[in-house]
């Protein structure tokens, strides 16, 4: 049963760069814990063992060298740059800050979801990729999620129920991960993540707010109610959260191995919990159709990444069924189209027009994404990241006018010799805004950039008795109707088929040398926040730090496009009204890491500063004043 226990508010001290390491990893691979990692013996944590990493700030950059790390949250952050202190490399630092961000993320990520892993070998110069998108059941057909007349099922019911759950990729990723390119065993690398879940963590902020926000849909399912609303309200800021349940899950993992997901007891009870979700008295949800077979059939994927050009670099990010390396090389073929048609460079020109160009490129590249993109054979990716391909859709682009929205999708066949006016484009209805991301990159110059999820924050909302962590709702990133009538829709349900993502783990390369690591959760808004952190960076000048912070603008080809308030409510909103751009504002678009390689060996890691209050970026040996 899971439980938590509320403690005094928790001040986190100020520690110096130099000093913020726990040793943990290094702690609990020896038997030994940390008593800093834990608070000291002299900490309130009456009623249960010490929270970890209470005394660990949130650093949004830090340059030095030896490897680097970047998440969301500074307890998996410091969990992935112990292992790297301790010899590990950037893929045993990825799967143990992953692990560790299931429990302080339980409703961004998790043993329930699913993600996307990139992987650049420094020695042989090669970018790699893992896709452990989950996976639907045999029995689902393009029919899925719509009544006997053809509409779609309702989009909230189908979230919340067994019909949404696909069967979890996390902790195939994590094996098929560590059996390429780890040195160190999984079950090494989850203890840390078992410990966390075992002592608990502060509850900060954004951890409370979004349990509140989840508190109603999180009552209808008594697990889910007892492991996340203790005392049936959402834990307090200060408070100790401590997940015991969790813990046995990752000891579960790490003793028998990721085959009692996909073959044992935790299988069944992946099982029981997703086709027969226990609610509360006077309630019920739809049950879902996973079976062991469709478990036992489950693989992460070994596949090769989209590689794309742009200013003199070799773009690397996921394929399909992600469209987020596909539409963020789009996008950035765009802008250098948008460059040779207006013999003005994207770098000089004011903020308004190039927010401008931004979003006609983002609108476009999603255009043809939603015509083009899923987990189907044919997709023309090729052509689709191909410049000659953008250079025939900047016919379309004027910097006086905005486009009339929806853009027209394009024809990615490889003639390109005139001017395609495209062809009609449905609007996607639907964008999940949950996920998490994080950076990774050791002191040999490997690099991981890593996006995971359980897809909408706490996903279907289901809890596993006994385990502790939550289902993907992952199948609802299906298309449940055509989005465009008449026209083939890639990303309708099919059996064991992986409904596309926007995750857009990228990975930057300039002459060979790992130059930028990068990527964001936010649902849709992933990709024109990985183009943007981009485009700040190589076009406008900014630092990576620089461009990550920056005031951010999605365009997505809906019949609006978000913007942060910075820009919805100040002189570019204006200049972007005048040319027909219709705002819709919003407090925050994504929550990105990255890290920066420099030429002398250094790396610079960021993370937010102020989004999903602010994300943890470290190195293990910080040099000179930081930020």
């Amino acid at each position: 049963m899971g439980t938590t226990s509320a403690v005094a508010p928790v001040r986190p001290r100020r520690l110096a760069a130099a000093g913020l390491a726990l040793g943990l990893a290094a702690a609990l691979a020896a038997g030994a814990p940390s008593a800093q990692a834990h608070g000291g013996p002299g900490h309130p944590g009456h009623g249960g063992p010490p929270p970890v990493g209470h005394e660990l700030p949130k650093v949004a950059v830090m340059t030095g060298s030896g490897g680097a790390v970047a998440s969301v949250d500074p307890v998996a952050s410091q969990v992935g740059i112990d292992v790297l202190r301790a010899g590990g490399n950037a893929t045993d630092a990825a799967v143990a800050t992953a692990a560790a961000l299931g429990v302080t993320e339980p409703y961004s990520t998790g043993i329930g979801g699913g993600g996307f892993f990139v992987h650049y070998d420094a020695r042989r110069h090669r970018v790699q990729t893992i896709d452990g998108r989950e996976a639907a059941p045999a029995t689902y057909d393009a029919n899925q999620f719509r009544a006997p007349d053809g509409t779609a099922l309702d989009f909230a019911t189908v979230v919340g129920s067994g019909q949404s759950v696909g069967v979890p990729g996390t902790p195939a990723t994590w094996q098929r991960a560590v059996d390429r390119w780890g040195t160190r065993k999984l079950g090494t690398l989850l203890k840390p993540a078992e410990e966390i879940a075992r002592r608990g963590f502060v509850v900060d902020q954004t951890f409370h707010d979004q349990t509140a926000d989840n508190a109603e849909r999180f009552s209808v399912f008594p697990a889910t109610a007892r492991v996340f609303l203790p005392g049936g309200a959402a834990p307090a800021v200060g408070s100790v959260f401590r997940n015991p349940d969790l813990a046995r899950a990752y000891r579960e993992l790490r003793t028998h191995g990721v085959d009692s997901l996909y073959r044992g007891r935790l299988g069944d009870a992946v099982l029981a919990a997703s086709r027969r979700p226990a609610t509360v008295p006077g309630t019920s949800v739809a049950g879902g159709e996973l079976t062991r077979a469709d478990l036992r059939r489950y693989r992460a994927l070994d596949k090769d990444p989209v590689h794309s050009r742009y200013d003199g670099r070799d773009v690397y990010g996921m394929p399909v069924p992600s469209s987020g390396g596909i539409a963020v090389a789009e996008i950035l073929n765009l802008i250098e189209a948008y460059d040779a048609r207006t013999g003005t460079p994207t770098s000089r020109v004011d903020e308004v027009q190039y927010l401008h160009r931004f979003s006609e490129a983002s609108a476009t590249a999603f255009a043809d994404r939603n015509r083009y993109v899923g987990d189907v054979r044919g997709v023309p990716a090729r052509q689709l990241v191909s410049q000659a391909f953008a250079d025939e859709r900047a016919c379309l682009f004027s910097g006086t006018a905005a486009m009339a929205r929806p853009v027209p999708f394009g024809s990615p066949d490889g003639d390109y010799a005139g001017c395609d006016d495209g062809s009609a484009s449905g609007v996607l209805p639907h964008d999940g805004m949950s996920t998490t991301h994080l950076s990774v990159v050791d002191r040999w110059g490997n690099a991981v950039s890593y996006t995971s999820t359980i897809e909408q924050t706490g996903g279907s909302g289901i809890t596993v008795p006994g385990w502790g962590f939550l289902l993907n709702n992952e199948l609802t990133d299906f298309d449940f109707v055509p989005v465009t009538p008449g026209v083939p829709d890639p990303n309708l349900p099919g059996p064991s088929k992986r409904p596309r993502s926007s995750m857009a783990p990228t990975i930057v390369l300039h002459d060979g040398r790992l130059e930028l690591v990068a990527g964001s959760p936010g649902g849709a808004t992933i990709i024109t926040t990985v183009a943007q952190v981009l485009l700040g960076h190589y076009e406008r000048g900014l630092t990576v730090n620089q461009a990550l912070q920056a005031p951010r603008l999605s365009s997505r080809n809906g019949t609006s496009e978000q913007a942060e308030p910075a820009i919805a409510g100040g002189p570019a909103g204006a200049g972007l009204t005048a040319l027909g751009h219709r705002l819709s504002q919003t407090s925050e678009i994504g929550a990105a890491t990255a890290i920066s390689v420099m030429r002398d060996g250094r790396y610079t890691a960021v993370a937010e500063k102020v989004r999903r209050g602010g994300g943890s970026a470290m190195v293990v040996r910080p040099q000179g004043r930081q930020p």
